[in-house]
């Protein structure tokens, strides 16, 4: 098992949310779990059963950043062998889970 870390900054912080769980840890998938996580960053800690990939992990999470740029996020995840594709999809699937702040306190009219 090797166990990566990821600290990413974060721009967009989603509204108050309990933790969530995407996915199911099994041959070739994986599962992901949100949690809200003090601060203005996303932290992203990965436990694989695949030794070597940590460029590619790293390649993923600035990818899955850049798309959604969550803040206040800690992301835990449990692979156990996953394509990039399919890392893809489950953090894709656990962001649209989360709420969207509310607009009202950014002063927006209700």
């Amino acid at each position: 098992m090797e166990k990566l870390h990821y600290e990413l900054a974060g721009q967009r912080a989603p509204g108050h949310f309990v933790p969530l769980l995407v996915g199911v840890v099994g041959s070739g998938n994986l599962e992901v779990m949100l949690e809200p996580h003090q601060g203005a960053t996303c932290t992203i800690d990965i436990t694989t059963s695949a030794r070597g990939f940590g460029p590619i992990w790293q390649a993923v999470a600035n990818d899955f950043q850049a798309r959604h740029g969550l803040a206040g996020v800690a992301i835990a995840i449990n692979d156990m062998g996953a394509t990039p594709a399919v890392v893809s999809l489950r953090l894709d699937q656990a962001a649209a889970a989360l709420p969207v702040a509310s607009s009202s306190a950014s002063g927006a009219p209700t």
